[in-house]
């Protein structure tokens, strides 16, 4: 094998370049827009490189720089030009070139080092056998499951400041748990449509008992005494000073058309996954407890569990907001969470 090793710098608006030939010398540097032109010009000046030196086999490193690589990974690894020279491309990690890097003491300080160093890093072979994965179904499951927990992220974090207001509103109704579900339809209807606690312990306990079976869908056993728990709650909360009181009215009613969007982003990502899945091979979603979400996250690279808040209040609010098949723990013989 008569390789080029190719370091790549990558940054958001540019990309720089090192060409080593294999004994280690230096063929060529320069630097190229992060853009489908640049890299058309990057894939120009190897092929130049591979035919004037006759190498070949190209091998292409560069950083996991978040998401400024990704575009040019997929646009070398289609390129069919690069595929004659059994091109290769390795995505590696920042902390295995900074340590490498660390070999050389005598390093200048510029753009160019980085670039270097990487292409060295390649021809001593101290790189990950595998490289970057070419079956991009998993990609777009990375894609669409990293959106859901940050959408989920947001709606717990929005159900804890909802959560805070709704104290100053309703101080006693918080803690009394007139609600199975303090985010249910019926909830909300009555936290944004009754003026103030004042107004809701007023109103008549026959209208009252008729709007909760008509927001719940006469889904209650008994709207009555849900009716006079609700009422018993208000009267023994505070009551607020009108303007304060207007601007919690105010606050509750955008956060729960936050909350209301939120979940039916989470919804579309689950079905966008559940399609997603049905594309791969050998999955397995049969036992109970492992739907399609949590398979996503487990799976490939994208394993890495990151728990929420402990506190009483989070933890409640985090029930309501994940589906029980993508919040599962399993726990190991020593008790790690995974």
């Amino acid at each position: 094998m008569n390789p080029l090793y190719v370091g790549i710098d990558v940054s958001s608006k540019s990309n720089v370049v090192y060409f080593m030939l294999p004994d280690g010398s230096k063929h060529c540097n320069f630097s190229v827009a992060n853009s489908h032109t640049g890299s058309s010009q990057l894939v120009k000046r190897i092929l130049s490189a591979m035919t004037s030196c006759s190498l070949d086999t190209v091998l292409i490193g560069l950083e996991a720089t978040s998401v400024y690589g990704d575009n040019l990974v997929y646009f070398l690894r289609e390129d069919a030009a690069l595929a004659r020279f059994n091109s290769k491309i390795h995505v590696l990690n920042p902390k295995q070139v900074s340590k490498f890097k660390e070999a050389y003491n005598d390093l200048p300080k510029n753009d160019l080092i980085d670039s270097f160093v990487i292409a060295d890093c390649l021809r001593f072979g101290r790189i990950n056998k595998e490289v970057y994965i070419g079956d991009y179904r998993y990609k777009a499951l990375q894609n669409l499951t990293r959106a859901r927990y940050f959408a989920v992220s947001n709606l717990i974090k929005e159900k804890q400041r909802f959560m805070n207001i709704l104290f100053k509103k309703y101080s006693t109704m918080t803690h009394e748990k007139v609600f199975s579900d303090t985010f249910s339809t019926t909830a909300l209807a009555v936290y944004d449509e009754f003026e103030s606690a004042e107004a809701l312990a007023d109103m008549d306990l026959h209208e009252l008992t008729a709007f909760i079976m008509e927001k719940g869908k006469n889904r209650f056993p008994n709207p009555n005494a849900v009716a006079k728990a609700i009422q018993k709650a208000a009267r023994s909360s505070y009551r607020l000073p009108k303007t304060v009181n207007d601007s919690v009215n105010q606050v509750l009613s955008i956060s729960i058309t936050s909350i209301k969007a939120l979940e039916a982003q989470i919804k579309e990502f689950d079905k966008a996954i559940a399609t997603q899945m049905e594309l791969l091979p050998n999955v397995l979603i049969s036992i109970p407890g492992i739907g399609p979400v949590f398979f996503c996250r487990n799976h490939g690279r994208n394993r890495r569990y990151q728990p929420f808040p402990q506190s009483s209040s989070a933890c409640k609010i985090r029930r309501s907001c994940m589906e029980t098949t993508s919040i599962r723990r399993f726990r190991s013989s020593n008790n790690k969470a995974y």
